[in-house]
């Protein structure tokens, strides 16, 4: 990798990713980490840096995590990719501290981004509460400190944990504690909230409310289960770094209840019978009866569970779970003459995301569909040699986003994982039966 961010875990990484693999595929991982690393990322002077996804000038707290993925197996062996992974976790929990409603932030004050009628501050590109953009960045940071034991990037760490329990207690009662409201005038009904902006009606559940998924487009029931997933995870670890950082256990001790509650809401309205008769996870709830059985392309997904930790990809809940997402019952998967797989709502109709066979390939137990799935990645990037937001499954000329980079990074982590060179875990949590 001929670069000024080069390293010496990537360049090995690289040549054994040729060697097990192929030119090819090497070649596609060290383009598409060059990119995310050069052109994605920017140091900034205060020790901190500000990450696009591509052709979009603003930073979400989601995305930024989720493109480092690949990053994380070198942390340990390379300290200058782990001081780059310090900087954005610096960045993300001061943006928190901010904002602990905003999905998207602006490089500078400069009130770039969207209009809509919310609080928001000239620092905040788009204000669409999800409940991933405020678990990604713990576990980011949780990821840095467990692969390097640093504790260098967590100076704004109480606080922003502060303002992370804060926003995710008072949405266990929505209804009653939330001051968030989200409207947006223009374009699809998904891009806005119901009912005056508070969105449609829940009940009090234990799980943590969401007005949009991590598509950015509007919850049809407020409890996203993936979501709610993740939030549990990232709980615990911030109780873990709180723990490391010495705090006076308030933290600590508040995260782990609310992570109990959260996961008591899980076992009590997540799970539904699946058409089979199998237990499964549905995608939203709303504690009053509805639940809707879907999955959507971006992550933190139903199929995505294993790789938070939350569940094995043998456990046979989350068996029951993929095998309807990745069936046509599924409102959101696609099947054409390129591919087939899981799209979004976010993108037209009939478009499959390269992240969803990716998260496939990554929560796949079987080895030969991981390096399946590995080459119709390639196969479908109609001839560009990048991966993009989406294509159609009958004609993969047809996409959107011509530079994405979570996109890539998830490619590049795939290519590792069939490769045998990731190395990074997070733990699996204990099993409860629901």
């Amino acid at each position: 990798m001929s670069n000024s961010r080069a390293s010496t875990a990537l360049l090995m990484a690289a040549t054994a990713v040729a060697d097990r693999l192929g030119p090819a595929v090497s070649d596609r991982v060290q383009r598409y980490l060059n990119d995310i690393l050069n052109r994605t990322v920017a140091l900034q002077d205060d020790g901190t840096a500000f990450v696009i996804t591509g052709d979009i000038p603003a930073m979400w707290l989601r995305d930024s995590t989720l493109q480092l993925t690949p990053f994380l197996h070198f942390l340990a062996a390379d300290p200058g990719l782990a001081d780059t992974v310090a900087a954005v976790s610096r960045r993300q929990l001061a943006y928190i501290c901010r904002d602990p409603y905003a999905n998207a932030f602006n490089a500078t004050p400069d009130g770039a981004g969207h209009a809509d009628l919310t609080e928001r501050s000239a620092w905040v590109w788009e204000r669409k509460y999800e409940v991933d953009s405020l678990a990604y960045p713990l576990q980011l940071a949780w990821d840095l400190w467990s692969a390097t034991g640093r504790t260098d990037h967590l100076g704004q760490f109480a606080d922003a944990a502060a303002a992370v329990l804060t926003v995710m207690e008072a949405e266990q009662d929505h209804a009653a504690r939330s001051p968030y409201r989200f409207q947006r005038l223009t374009g699809p009904a998904s891009d806005t909230l119901a009912e005056a902006g508070r969105g449609t009606p829940v009940a009090p559940t234990g799980l943590t409310w969401s007005g949009f998924r991590p598509s950015d487009d509007a919850c049809r029931y407020g409890y996203n289960i993936p979501g709610n997933a993740l939030a549990v995870m990232a709980l615990g670890y911030l109780a873990d770094l709180a723990d490391a950082l010495g705090t006076d256990g308030a933290l600590a001790s508040r995260a782990t209840e609310l992570a109990r509650t959260i996961e008591q809401g899980m076992a009590a309205y997540a799970v539904v019978t699946a058409p089979t008769g199998e237990p499964m996870y549905a995608y939203e709830v709303d504690g009053l009866g509805h639940a809707f059985l879907a999955d959507d392309a971006n992550q933190p997904s139903l199929l995505g569970l294993p790789l938070t930790g939350w569940c094995a990809a043998d456990d046979p809940t989350y068996l029951a779970t993929r095998a309807y997402v990745l069936s046509p019952a599924n409102l959101y998967f696609y099947s054409g003459a390129g591919a087939i797989g899981i799209g979004s709502p976010h993108t037209p109709a009939g478009h499959i995301w390269p992240i969803a066979l990716a998260v496939q390939g990554l929560t796949a137990t079987d080895p030969a569909e991981q390096a399946a799935l590995l080459d119709r990645l390639a196969a479908t990037d109609a001839g560009t040699g990048w991966m993009h937001e989406s294509f159609h499954a009958d004609d993969p000329t047809r996409y959107t986003r011509g530079w994405f980079a979570w996109a890539n990074a998830m490619y590049a982590e795939l290519a590792l994982t069939v490769a045998g060179l990731s190395t990074h875990r997070r733990p699996v949590r204990a099993q409860v039966t629901p």
